[in-house]
């Protein structure tokens, strides 16, 4: 073979091999118009999208604008609520303070934290870090999310006190249910403190922010200032998007109150696959053994858990995201697709929806972004460019999860009017008005009021000041509460009598079959409060 004709053929092998190495790491061609396609099918105004692959970063962009009706555009470094993804951040700094011999996954929390104690004496003896991370607390759906969510004047202090007075569901790691999740995570997170004498907060700032160079992320929305690079939450109020209100998490600021965007979250997601080695520099920022722990199954789950997988993934349309395993790490959900290992979480609070997917063997994290609840967007691009890396056929999931949404909101249409149709529009109440006003107490959240307001009757959360709603008459003795600030899911309230017609409990049941869970109202039982 000639110099020449040896030197054509090394040149060539070496193109292809560029190309190769090209297409396993670009991102899907499509990806812009994807995204444009998602954006407008669930009428989302802004995303935000980044994409890890082989250690590099691929993709960190941004879409749309941060506030509907403001042509201010979303970036790279756009901040989102990321809400529960939260979760991961905190687990990372427990892993370093276990690193640092400074606690122990399995250290019972009443030592880390004097003072803690559960409705189960048993429980507040036995239970450990790993089971505040691992939702084994007994409680059920998301017990105790009214204490913080719509905002409320209670302190994490406050909120962990009343843990106390939650009856749980099911007895203690006898079974996963979810339940208390979130202010399970707040403990966990207050162990930080307790054992370094750093609030959660700083300590989030100080050793995975910093080290990280996640200078465009905080831990509180409160943090955010005038012109700041921050996108707005949005929600479809009464059928029509509008901005709403930043939903303030300091009260639970460990189980979801940190603001990112993508390029810090492909910082986070890069951290993550090197399994707790920084992607610049030697060091690290926590060891591959936390690593393997914190993606390791602690807890086998049952297929099908709408805590993990998407929202309707039981559907036809969804049905090739049925997994075989589905298990629960520490601070990380874990399942398989198409023979992978996926390790994700997503995050949900108010105006703003997020997922981010890590792919160990595959060497990939996804992220998506979005400032409209509205799951169908991001989850429809994370599985387009999951499919894309994994040289699978394309599917149109963006028309898989629209139809999806269509029919379960058509489905809870129905429930809502048949109701409606077989109610006793004509029964009556059997107390005058006023004989429902007053003052009554929960044993979990506190004092709830009833009073009387221009010939009607008002219903008052009195440690959540946005809960303020109207009392309208459903049938007999059961009302409807019409929230004033119509991002709350409204209620009903049914009373029940003694024999001598007082007033002896109330309970409360959202009216919508698809309202987020968070408004816990069937944890809640209300009774008269002892007058002093």
């Amino acid at each position: 073979m000639s110099d020449s004709l040896r030197s054509r053929l090394v040149a060539a092998i070496l193109i292809l091999s560029a190309a190769s190495l090209r297409a396993q790491t670009a991102p899907p061609a499509d990806l812009d118009s994807y995204v444009a396609n998602s954006m407008k099918t669930f009428d989302v105004p802004g995303i935000a999208v980044a994409i890890v692959k082989d250690g590099k970063v691929v993709v960190t962009k941004g879409y749309g604008v941060r506030k509907l009706g403001d042509p201010t555009p979303v970036d790279e470094h756009t901040m989102f609520g990321i809400a529960s993804i939260t979760k991961g951040f905190t687990t990372a700094a427990l892993a370093t303070l276990v690193d640092a011999g400074k606690l122990s996954w399995d250290d019972p929390v009443y030592q880390r934290l004097p003072g803690f104690v559960m409705y189960d004496s048993y429980a507040s003896h036995e239970m450990t870090i790993r089971d505040l991370l691992t939702f084994s607390s007994g409680l059920g759906g998301s017990h105790g999310d009214l204490l913080f969510s719509p905002p409320s004047t209670f302190t994490r202090e406050d909120i962990i006190y009343k843990l106390r007075f939650m009856k749980p569901a099911s007895s203690f790691r006898s079974r996963f249910g979810g339940g208390g999740g979130n202010l399970l995570y707040l403990t966990a997170g207050q162990v930080i403190p307790a054992v370094t004498g750093i609030s959660w907060d700083d300590y989030i700032r100080q050793h995975i922010f910093a080290p990280l160079g996640m200078n465009h992320s905080n831990v509180d929305n409160a943090e955010f200032k005038s012109g700041d690079n921050y996108a707005f939450p949005h929600e479809r109020v009464d059928g029509k998007l509008q901005v709403i209100h930043f939903e303030k998490l300091d009260g639970v600021g460990p189980a979801g109150s940190i603001n990112s965007c993508a390029a810090d979250m492909a910082k986070w997601m890069q951290l993550q696959l090197n399994r707790g080695k920084f992607a610049d520099r030697d060091g690290r920022l926590f060891s591959e053994r936390q690593s393997q722990e914190m993606w390791s199954p602690q807890k086998i789950l049952p297929i099908g858990s709408s805590l993990i997988l998407p929202i309707g993934s039981s559907r036809p349309p969804l049905a090739g995201l049925k997994p075989n395993f589905l298990d629960e790490g520490l601070g990380w959900w874990l399942h398989d697709y198409h023979g992978r290992k996926l390790v994700e979480h997503r995050g949900e609070i108010g105006g703003f929806v997020s997922r981010v997917m890590l792919v160990p063997e595959e060497n990939l994290g996804i992220v998506a972004l979005t400032n409209a609840e509205e799951v169908g967007a991001h989850d429809s691009i994370v599985y387009h460019v999951l499919d894309y890396y994994l040289g699978l056929p394309s599917t149109d999931w963006i028309a898989a999860f629209k139809s999806v949404k269509d029919a379960e909101e058509k489905e809870a249409a129905q429930i809502m009017k048949k109701a409606e149709g077989e109610r006793a529009a004509n029964s009556k109440p059997s107390l005058p008005p006023e004989n429902y006003a007053g003052a009554y107490h929960d044993a979990w959240y506190g004092p709830i009021t009833i009073h009387s307001e221009n010939g009607g009757l008002v219903i008052t959360f009195d440690r959540t000041p946005s809960m303020i709603g109207d009392l309208q008459h459903w049938q007999y003795d059961t009302f409807k509460v019409h929230w004033r600030d119509r991002t709350i899911e409204d209620a009903f309230v049914t009373f029940s009598l003694k024999p001598d017609a007082s007033i002896e409990s109330a309970r409360m049941a959202a009216v919508s079959p698809m309202a987020d869970s968070s408004f816990d109202y069937r944890d809640l039982l209300l009774k008269p409060a002892e007058k002093k």
